[in-house]
């Protein structure tokens, strides 16, 4: 399953777009936001030709965990295709109510789920190719939002993703030359692709504590990158800080099982909107630079305007 996320117009007519979030997420437990979506609307031809960016979530996570960063994303002008891993992710509801959930046995090797992931991934972009040439990929050849063919540039594709997620975004660019650069938020590398020499551009973006000397794939990798690179850190930030589950966990903790301690481990003392704030920022600014070919200084070193964010050398 995927979700696709573009700049849109006439928002009014169209219902608001469901959240897609875990059965973890007990009904009532925590306040879900409203996000800016709306199912089905036409696409904004202002926007011109929408250049295309591909998510993909944490091990059992869904779709749906990034979508603060996602929909900022759309609003800049791309197109956001958000993946669900089907049988990795915790479950998935098909549009015929078909639910699937998480078959992966005990002790499942990541290098075997990143390869599946990267297979995925080439296949949506399949997909999308085939959009872009006036076909329609649903599988139940549903109607598709006006415009939306014409809207799909698949020569220009980045790649982004959480935990997993982003160490799944170097195995696709390793197995897929389409994607023209990718970006890692706070994700251990797995399989070979941690050795492959890759020439595209590629962000690591990291929290407080994770990095390139207490994650020896990191440092292998970095070592393999001969496009351009940049790796960043966000200060204050725990692993959680890359997901929504930044906003849900500090709501009720205690339904989520989780102590105070274990509160400020996974998430660490940074004000969730601000974390969000900044990863929208740099995130954006990478994208903008390497698929737009629009040169963000943001980029070049520290900013006094982000203090929290640091360039690791």
């Amino acid at each position: 399953m995927v979700s696709l996320w573009y700049p849109a117009t006439h928002t009014s007519h169209y219902p608001a777009a469901r959240l897609p979030v875990s059965r973890q997420v007990l009904p009532g437990g925590v306040t879900l936001p409203t996000t800016a979506g709306h199912t089905g609307a036409p696409v904004d031809r202002k926007a011109g030709k929408l250049p295309v960016l591909l998510y993909s979530p944490g091990l059992h996570g869904n779709r749906g965990q990034s979508t603060a960063l996602v929909q900022d994303l759309a609003s800049r002008g791309y197109l956001v295709v958000t993946i669900d891993h089907t049988h990795d992710s915790a479950d998935v509801l098909f549009p015929d109510g078909r639910h699937e959930v998480n078959t992966m046995p005990p002790g499942s090797k990541s290098s075997r789920t990143i390869a599946i992931r990267a297979a995925d991934t080439h296949f949506v972009i399949d997909q999308l190719a085939a959009l872009a040439q006036g076909h329609n990929p649903d599988v139940e050849h549903k109607p598709l939002p006006h415009g939306l063919s014409k809207a799909v540039n698949t020569h220009r594709i980045g790649m982004f993703g959480a935990s997993l997620g982003g160490g799944s975004v170097a195995a696709a660019m390793h197995a897929d030359s389409r994607i023209d650069a990718g970006v890692n938020l706070d994700g251990q590398l797995f399989g070979s692709s941690v050795d492959k020499p890759l020439d595209r551009p590629f962000m690591l973006f990291s929290s407080e504590h994770h990095n390139r000397d207490t994650d020896r794939s990191w440092a292998r990798f970095w070592k393999n990158l001969h496009g351009e690179r940049l790796d960043l850190k966000l200060r204050g930030s725990g692993h959680n800080s890359f997901v929504d589950n930044q906003v849900y966990f500090r709501q009720a903790p205690g339904a989520f099982g989780l102590t105070p301690p274990q509160l400020e481990q996974i998430l660490g003392p940074i004000d969730p909107d601000r974390s969000i704030e900044v990863q929208r920022t740099y995130v954006a600014a990478f994208f903008d630079n390497h698929l737009r070919h629009r040169k963000s200084h943001l980029l070049d070193g520290p900013s006094r305007h982000y203090p929290e964010v640091a360039f690791v050398r």
